[in-house]
C-alpha cells in the first residue's frame, strides 16, 4: 500500500518547517572561514590532524577541455575486491568470500584473468580449525585459500567481511605489483581503514585488530607501499564514497559548531559553485560555492582542492607518530602517512577523494601528475577512473552469483543459511 497524496503533502510540510530554520548564508561564511583559518593546519588534542601539503588552494578545470587532455600516465592499473557479503549458517559458522582482480587501461586480458580468492570463516567452536594454505587453480591464474578469523563474541560478520576483502585485495596487489609500470589505483583507500576503526567501535574489536592475523593483513599494505617506493611507481586510492569525519570532529573539539555531518559534506560545500541570485550573491569566480537555495548549480567545471596530509581518525595508525597496529615499517614512518585531495563533479553532485602515501606526494611534480590524471578521468567518465571501473566490474559478484555461491556453501557445510524476516520480506537471494 502506497502513501495517499495527503500523506505526501503532510510530509512535505515537515520539510518546509525544517528548511526554514536553517540559514545557508551562515554555513557559507563558516565554510569559508574554516578553509582560510583552520584547514591549512587543523589540530585536535594538541596534534595536527589535517595539514595543507604545498599550496592551499581550490581550483577548477573546464570539463570539456580537461576530458580531452593528454593523460600524464599512459598505462594505469586498477584493483578492486568484491565479496558475497557475510553469511551466517545454522551450524554457527559465519562465512564471507572475497574475490580480487586487477585491470589495466589499455586492456591486458591475461592480467584480467588472474584472481585472488579468500574465504573467511568465523566459528563459535574454539576447537574448530579451517585455515588452509594458498593453492592455485585455473592453470595458475587463480590463487585461493580459507582464512579462519579470530573468534569474537560480537561483530563476527564485520570481521569476516573486512578480513576477506582486505586479504584478497592486499595479496593480489602484492602478487602483481611488478606488472605495474606507471600507476596503480586501488578502488578505495590505500590502507585497510575498516580495521583501523575497530578500536573506536568496540574494545574487543580494537584488541582483535592487533592480533597476529589482522596484523598480517595490515602488513600486506605496508609492504605494498614499500614495494612501490622501491620501484618508484606511484600508488593511489580512489575513494568513491569518502566517509572521514576527521576534520569536522577536530572543528567541534576546537569549539566550532559544525553544521556538516562529515568531511565530505564540508568539502562539497567548499567546492560547489552556484549562479548569483538577484542580489548578486552566488558562487563568484572562485571554486567555493554559495548556498543551494541561491541560484542554479554551475556544472561546466570540475572543482578540486590541492593536497593535504591526514593524521587523524582512521589515518592515525599510519601517521608518523602512529604504530601501524604493531607492523614494522622499513622506511621513515612519515612516508606512509596518508595524503589526499578532493574533487567535486557538479554534473552528478558527487564528491570523490584521491589518496596516496606521502612517499609519493611529497614530490610536487608527482602531486600535479596525480591531480591531472584523476581530473581528466573523472571529466571523461563522469565517475571513477576507467581502470578502477574496470577492476570493479571484474571483481563484482552479482546478486545471482552470490545466491548460487551461498547455496554451494549450504551443500558443502550441510547447513542452511540463517534466514531473517528481511530475507523473506524482500526476497533476498532466493528466500
Amino acid at each position: 500500500m502506497t502513501l495517499d497524496p495527503i500523506h505526501v503533502e503532510n510530509i512535505a510540510q515537515l520539510a518546509y518547517g525544517i528548511g526554514g530554520d536553517v540559514d545557508a548564508t551562515d554555513h557559507d561564511d563558516l565554510a569559508e572561514r574554516v578553509w582560510r583559518e583552520w584547514l591549512p593546519e587543523l589540530r585536535a588534542d594538541g596534534r595536527v590532524v589535517v595539514e595543507a601539503l604545498g599550496d592551499h588552494e581550490r581550483r577548477r578545470a573546464a570539463i570539456d577541455d580537461v576530458a580531452l587532455a593528454a593523460r600524464p600516465f599512459e598505462t594505469v592499473h586498477g584493483l578492486d575486491s568484491g565479496t558475497i557479503n557475510p553469511t551466517t549458517f545454522k551450524n554457527g559458522l559465519v562465512v564471507d568470500v572475497a574475490h580480487a582482480a586487477m585491470a589495466s587501461s589499455p586492456t591486458d586480458l591475461d592480467l584480467h584473468r588472474d584472481r585472488t580468492i579468500v574465504a573467511t570463516v568465523h566459528a563459535g567452536d574454539s576447537t574448530a580449525g579451517f585455515d588452509s594454505e594458498w593453492t592455485r587453480r585455473d592453470e595458475g591464474h587463480t590463487r585461493q585459500r580459507v582464512f579462519h578469523v579470530p573468534r569474537v563474541n560480537r561483530y563476527a560478520e564485520r570481521v569476516v567481511h573486512a578480513l576477506a576483502l582486505y586479504l584478497a585485495e592486499g595479496t593480489h596487489a602484492l602478487d602483481h605489483a611488478d606488472e605495474v609500470d606507471e600507476l596503480l589505483v586501488l578502488d578505495g583507500p590505500v590502507y585497510p581503514k575498516e580495521l583501523f576503526t575497530w578500536a573506536d567501535r568496540d574494545p574487543e574489536l580494537g584488541a582483535l585488530a592487533r592480533e597476529a592475523k589482522p596484523r598480517a593483513v595490515v602488513e600486506k599494505y605496508v609492504r605494498l607501499v614499500e614495494r612501490f617506493v622501491e620501484r618508484d611507481v606511484p600508488l593511489a586510492g580512489f575513494v568513491k564514497n569518502p566517509a572521514s569525519g576527521t576534520a569536522v570532529r577536530a572543528l567541534v573539539s576546537a569549539g566550532v559548531e559544525s553544521p556538516w555531518p562529515d568531511d565530505t559534506a564540508l568539502f562539497t560545500r567548499l567546492l560547489e559553485r552556484r549562479e548569483p541570485d538577484a542580489t548578486g550573491v552566488g558562487g563568484g569566480d572562485d571554486a567555493g560555492g554559495r548556498g543551494a537555495d541561491r541560484g542554479a548549480r554551475l556544472d561546466d567545471d570540475l572543482t578540486f582542492t590541492t593536497w593535504f596530509r591526514s593524521r587523524g581518525g582512521a589515518d592515525a595508525p599510519m601517521a608518523a607518530d602512529g604504530d601501524a597496529l604493531g607492523v614494522k615499517r622499513e622506511l621513515d614512518p612519515a612516508l606512509y602517512e596518508p595524503t589526499f585531495m578532493v574533487v567535486y563533479d557538479p554534473r552528478t553532485d558527487v564528491t570523490y577523494k584521491l589518496e596516496a602515501p606521502y612517499a609519493f606526494t611529497r614530490d610536487e611534480s608527482t602531486r600535479e601528475r596525480l591531480t591531472r590524471q584523476v581530473i581528466a578521468e573523472v571529466a571523461a567518465t563522469r565517475g571513477p577512473p576507467e581502470p578502477v571501473a574496470k577492476a570493479d566490474e571484474l571483481a563484482r559478484i552479482s546478486a545471482t552469483e552470490k545466491a548460487a555461491l551461498r547455496r554451494k556453501f549450504e551443500e558443502r557445510l550441510g547447513s542452511d543459511q540463517q534466514a531473517t524476516y528481511d530475507d523473506l520480506r524482500w526476497g533476498t537471494d532466493g528466500y
